[in-house]
């Protein structure tokens, strides 16, 4: 199952999919389905006081992408909700935009874990992240 980008980055501006913090990062979903999320946001208005990317940015953009497959996996009727996160941060980010690619570990009917790896422009890894969220009916 598949979800179009476009109808995804609507939810995401609806305020819907990932939700108003997924809005204000500039988060922006360039494929969706229920065995591949990839998004990205820019690293610009994202950074902690030394301009670096702010690890909490990382974990948002994380935390969305697996969230966004744990729904697609979900199906209709159901919702997804994170239970656990984690996240290494690898290497600064300074300018232009982090990409994630996240790829489930594990697609249960009740749990579906999910690996997301973000880059930066020059493909280096910058944060490798695991999130678990719990899927029930709506």
């Amino acid at each position: 199952m598949s979800i179009d980008a476009e109808k995804l980055n609507a939810l995401i501006n609806s305020g819907t999919a990932a939700g108003d913090l997924g809005q204000r990062l500039g988060l922006e979903l360039l494929e969706a389905s229920a065995d591949r999320v990839v998004g990205r946001m820019p690293v610009r208005g994202n950074t902690q006081p030394y301009g670096l990317l702010h690890g909490g940015a990382s974990c948002v953009l994380a935390e969305s992408l697996g969230s966004i497959g744990s729904m697609i996996h979900a199906g209709e009727g159901r919702v997804a909700m994170g239970v656990e996160i984690n996240a290494t941060h690898h290497r600064s980010a300074t300018e232009g935009h982090v990409t994630g690619v996240a790829t489930p570990v594990h697609k249960g009917r009740t749990l579906a874990t999910w690996d997301i790896v973000i880059t930066d422009d020059e493909g280096r890894r910058v944060c490798t992240s695991r999130l678990t969220c719990l899927m029930r009916d709506a």
